[in-house]
């Protein structure tokens, strides 16, 4: 029953997670600009979305999430190493915010998207992971490279 548990609930959370982007409109890039657009003609029902899912969230991570140390698998929970803030974390983000403003689509409702088609988001997903697998390809070569040199 416990491996039962532990494969569906990630099946379950993801269709939760998807049908709710598609239900409040955050998988249409006209409503994500619209949303974006503070200066123009603003349409803040997405900010309703998020403080929906927030007041939702919050509770749950603090009495529920939090507290633990390993996850529903029992795998450890992972931490990340570098809490800096470094010129590679602000270039990412700008990368990002630049894609997402451009775009309307933000990597979680696009998956979300790919269930009622459309060529839109299909090529944004595919120049996503393109995009990620070619950053990690340079900043290995980086890696490499700064190392060499310390040889």
């Amino acid at each position: 029953m416990k491996k039962l548990m532990i494969t569906l609930t990630p099946l379950i959370s993801g269709l939760l997670f998807g049908v709710g982007m598609s239900l409040s409109g955050m998988i249409d890039p006209q409503k994500v600009i619209g949303f974006l657009d503070v200066a123009g003609s603003w349409d803040p029902s997405l900010a309703f979305v998020m403080g929906g899912a927030l007041a939702v969230f919050m509770p749950s991570y603090f009495l529920l999430i939090k507290p633990r140390t390993v996850s529903v698998s029992q795998d450890k929970i992972a931490s990340p190493l570098n809490a800096q803030v470094d010129s590679r974390l602000i270039v990412g983000s700008a990368l990002f915010g630049i894609g997402w403003g451009t775009a309307g689509i933000c990597p979680g409702p696009a998956v979300s998207s790919v269930w009622f088609g459309g060529y839109s988001v299909v090529l944004f997903l595919s120049t996503m992971i393109l995009g990620s697998l070619l950053a990690k390809l340079l900043l290995n070569r980086r890696e490499a490279a700064s190392t060499a040199k310390a040889i």
